[in-house]
C-alpha cells in the first residue's frame, strides 16, 4: 500500500475508491456521511480495475479503498475505525467504553465471518444446497435476535444505542440485500414474526436520511442481483460438468468481474 512521506492531517483532501453495488463501499460512504467528512469518490470497473486502485491496494486488489492525504487505507471495518481515529470530533462510530467498543468489534467480524457468507451461500445455490444455506443465515438471526432482546444491545433502538454506530453501519449496509435475494430467489430470510427485533432495527436504520442517500434504487439492486445470481449458477454448472465431486464457487464482485470479488455479501 502507498504511502505518502507526509502526514495526512484532517484538513487533507479524502478519495474512496469503490464499486456502486459493494456493501463494502456503502459501508465507507455512509460513514463518511454521517460524520460529515466531504470527499471525493472514484467509481471502479471491478472487470478492469484502475492502475490506481492496485497501486494503492497491491494485497488484495479490492475496494473500498480511502486515500487520506496521499497515504492509502484498505478494509470497511479496519476504515470505519480509522475515521473514528481521526476525527473524534465528529459523530462517533464506535462507544466510549473499552468494553463496549471490543463488542462492536466482535460483532462485526461475526457478520463478515458468518452471516455474509451464509446469506451469499442462499444466494449462489438451489436445491438441498440453499436450504442448509438458508438454515445457517436463520440461526446467525436468532444470535443477533437473542442480543436484541436479552443480551448486550437489549433496549436499544439501534446497536450503537440512540444513534448508529460501527456495527449498524456494518450489518446494515449489506442487510438491504436480504430483500433484493428474497425477491430474485424467492426464498424468505427475514420473517417479521421470527425475527421481529432485528426486522424492527432493519426499518429505522433504512428510514436514515444518511442512509437512503448512499444505497443504491431497488430496482438497480434487482437488475444486478439476477445477473450476478445468474452468472453464479452457471459457474456452479460448469463445475458440475468438469469436475467430480463440483466444487461450488466462492462469493463473489459486479457481474463480469472475476468471481472473486463479487460484493453481495451483507
Amino acid at each position: 500500500m502507498e504511502k505518502s512521506p507526509e502526514n495526512a492531517g484532517p484538513a487533507a483532501p479524502l478519495k474512496l475508491f469503490g464499486s456502486w453495488a459493494s456493501s463494502y463501499t456503502h459501508r465507507v460512504q455512509l460513514a463518511l456521511r454521517l460524520k460529515g467528512l466531504e470527499f471525493e469518490y472514484a467509481e471502479e470497473d471491478l472487470g478492469s480495475k484502475s492502475g490506481e486502485l492496485l497501486r494503492h491496494n497491491p494485497v488484495y486488489k479490492k475496494v473500498p479503498v480511502l486515500v487520506h492525504g496521499g497515504r492509502a487505507l484498505p478494509e470497511s471495518v479496519i476504515i470505519l475505525q480509522y475515521l473514528d481515529d481521526a476525527w473524534p470530533e465528529t459523530r462517533p462510530l464506535l462507544p466510549a467504553d473499552a468494553f463496549d467498543r471490543a463488542l462492536a468489534r466482535f460483532w462485526c467480524h461475526f457478520a463478515d465471518d458468518k452471516l455474509g457468507p451464509a446469506v451469499g451461500a442462499v444466494f449462489a445455490s438451489t436445491g438441498e444446497d440453499q436450504e442448509a444455506a438458508v438454515r445457517q443465515v436463520h440461526e446467525n438471526l436468532a444470535l443477533i435476535e437473542a442480543e436484541l432482546r436479552d443480551g448486550a444491545f437489549k433496549g436499544r433502538r439501534f446497536f450503537g444505542g440512540d444513534e448508529v454506530g460501527l456495527l449498524d453501519v456494518v450489518l446494515g449496509c449489506g442487510s438491504y440485500w436480504l430483500a433484493v435475494f428474497e425477491e430474485v430467489t424467492g426464498v424468505r430470510l427475514v420473517d417479521a414474526d421470527a425475527f421481529p427485533l432485528f426486522h424492527a432495527w432493519l426499518r429505522d436504520f433504512e428510514a436514515l436520511e444518511e442512509v437512503r442517500e448512499t444505497i443504491p434504487a431497488v430496482d438497480r439492486l434487482l437488475e444486478y442481483a439476477r445477473g450476478v445470481r445468474h452468472m453464479l449458477l452457471g459457474l456452479a454448472g460448469a463445475g458440475a460438468a468438469a469436475a467430480t465431486p463440483a466444487e461450488a464457487p466462492a462469493a463473489a464482485a459486479p457481474a463480469p468481474a472475476p468471481a472473486a470479488d463479487i460484493a453481495v455479501d451483507i
